[in-house]
This record gives structure tokens, sequence and C-alpha cells, in this order.
């Protein structure tokens, strides 16, 4: 398996649709801003059914395997998942 880039929409995808299967809703109902913050890191902010959950790095990394798993076909496990702050194109991952 070579590298694959894995967009900001992509990860955002990602989380919607991990959070959806966890609480058996649909992925639309779920809402997700990622954050970048100098001391904390990688996180995101989600909303569901009117609350607010923050995911940090290791949820973020969590999503992005369920999507390699259910969405690319990929063994999930197999993979190295690094987040990486972009200045063009925002919180990107790169899979390898």
């Amino acid at each position: 398996m070579g590298e694959i880039k894995v967009s900001e929409q992509e990860i955002i995808n990602a989380l919607c649709l991990h959070i959806a299967d966890k609480r058996q809703i649909s992925p639309h109902e779920v809402e997700i801003e990622l954050m970048f913050d100098d001391d904390y890191g990688f996180s995101a902010e989600a909303h569901v059914s009117g609350r607010k959950q923050i995911l940090i790095t290791a949820n973020i990394i969590e999503a992005l395997r369920f999507w390699l798993d259910t969405e690319m076909g990929m063994d999930p496990f197999a993979a190295g998942v690094e987040l990486v702050l972009d200045d063009h194109e925002g919180i990107i991952a790169f899979i390898r």
C-alpha cells in the first residue's frame, strides 16, 4: 500500500460516519469542526442532537481507521495514520 492523502473534508466525513455508527443515527445528524492548537494539538468539536462533544487526536485517528475499514475496504490496523496541519489544505492526514 502506498501513501494516501486524506483531505480535511474526508476527515470530517470519517468522523461523522464513526459517530453516527456509535450512536445509531444518520451521519447527516452530526456536525464536525476540526481544530488545531499549538499546546493541545489536533481536536474536533462534534455537535449531535444539540449536544457538544470534544474529540481528541486519538478519537480522530479511531474514526479514520473506521473509515478505512468500512469505506475503503482496507485493514485499518495495518496503516499508520499521521495528522498534519497544512498551510493551504487545512488539517489533512497521511495513511501509510
